[in-house]
């Protein structure tokens, strides 16, 4: 049982978030993260000629999206880890609901996007594991008639 296994891959998204959200202030304003958050990273020139302006907060949502893929891949194992990965995981997006309706630096459109996707997580875990948990005591044709 690694550690990989164990701890749900979202962590790493709303680590750094929170990194982001709290850095400078210890109750930084929902205007101060949203201008954190919207600065320029990069600018990349397309083949048309228009520039591609990616912010902190872009490259935040596309950490979380390649983060929850693997999760999602996760969420199809068996056994104590993958228990472990969702219980993890559930409490990750209360924490997240909690911080989102109680604190002013977290109340931003990317935060609330990057929770849907430690929900998504959440949901997906239970229900790959209740299907196959069902699969495994299903009863045969002809047993039980």
């Amino acid at each position: 049982m690694g550690l990989f296994t164990i701890l749900p891959l979202m962590l790493v998204p709303i680590v750094v978030y929170n990194v982001m959200a709290w850095a400078g202030a210890t109750f930084a304003t929902t205007e101060a993260v949203r201008a954190r958050m919207n600065e320029e990273l990069l600018s990349v020139q397309v083949a048309s000629g228009a520039q591609w302006v990616i912010t902190p907060g872009h490259a935040l949502i596309a950490l979380s999206l390649f983060m929850l893929f693997f999760e999602l891949l996760k969420s199809t194992g068996i056994g104590r880890a993958a228990i472990m990965n969702h219980a993890f995981s559930m409490v990750l997006f209360i924490i997240c609901l909690v911080q989102f309706l109680m604190f002013d630096a977290f109340a931003t459109s990317i935060f609330f996007l990057i929770m849907l996707m430690a929900l998504m997580d959440v949901m997906a875990g239970f229900i790959v594991t209740i299907a196959s948990a069902r699969r495994d005591i299903a009863v045969g044709d002809g047993f039980g008639d």
